[in-house]
C-alpha cells in the first residue's frame, strides 16, 4: 500500500518512494548505551530545563549517529510550539542539499505545547526527535536525495523508538 500522494509523484520520486518504503528498520548498534541516554533525556524533560533537554537530546543524537557512522546533526530544543489553524509544529529537519555542506543541517524540536504551554509528554517528544533523526538518516545513511514520508519511513521511526525504549525485546515464549 502506498500513501495517496504517491500517484502525484514523477517517475524519479516514485522510485525514491519505493526505495524508502522497502527499508523497514535500521540497525541499532550499542542499544544499552542508547537506552541509557534515552532515560537521561526523559529525566531532563521531566525537569523542564531546556538547557538540560537540549544537552541530552544532542547527546542521544550524537551517540546514535556515531554508532551508525554518519555525521551528526545539531539539535535545537525550542520552547513553545508554533501553532496555526489548530495544529502545532512538533519538529523540523533542515538539511542542505548534497554538496552544500552538512554544517547547515539541524533538527528543531519544541518542548512545550502551543496551547497550554505544558511540557510535552516524553514519548511524544522522543517520537518527534527520532522522526526528525530518521529524515537525517535517510539522507546520510541511506543516501536518499530527499526524505519522503512512506510506510517504510514510519516503520523505521517506530522501530527506533521501540528499541530506544527497550520495547523491542519480546519475551521468549519457550522460557515461560
Amino acid at each position: 500500500m502506498v500513501f495517496s500522494y504517491y500517484h502525484r509523484l514523477d517517475a524519479r520520486r516514485r522510485k525514491l518512494y519505493e526505495a524508502s518504503d522497502a527499508v523497514q528498520a535500521l540497525p541499532l548498534p550499542r542499544p544499552d548505551e542508547l537506552r541509557l541516554r534515552t532515560r537521561r533525556l526523559e529525566a531532563s524533560l521531566a525537569s523542564g530545563s531546556r538547557p538540560s533537554v537540549t544537552r541530552d537530546a544532542q547527546t542521544l543524537v550524537d551517540t546514535l549517529c556515531e554508532s551508525l557512522r554518519v555525521p551528526s546533526v545539531r539539535v535545537e530544543v525550542l520552547e513553545r510550539r508554533p501553532a496555526r489553524s489548530g495544529s502545532e509544529l512538533h519538529g523540523l529537519y533542515e538539511y542542505a542539499p548534497p554538496g552544500r555542506g552538512s554544517a547547515r543541517r539541524r533538527i528543531l524540536v519544541w518542548m512545550y505545547t502551543a496551547r497550554r504551554g505544558q511540557v510535552v509528554a516524553f514519548r511524544t517528544f522522543l517520537r518527534t526527535l527520532i522522526h526528525e533523526v530518521c529524515h537525517h538518516l535517510d539522507v546520510t545513511l541511506l543516501r536518499f536525495p530527499e526524505s519522503l514520508h512512506t510506510e517504510g519511513f514510519y516503520a523505521r521511526e517506530s522501530a527506533l523508538v521501540r528499541a530506544l525504549l527497550g520495547e523491542d525485546e519480546r519475551p521468549d515464549p519457550k522460557r515461560s
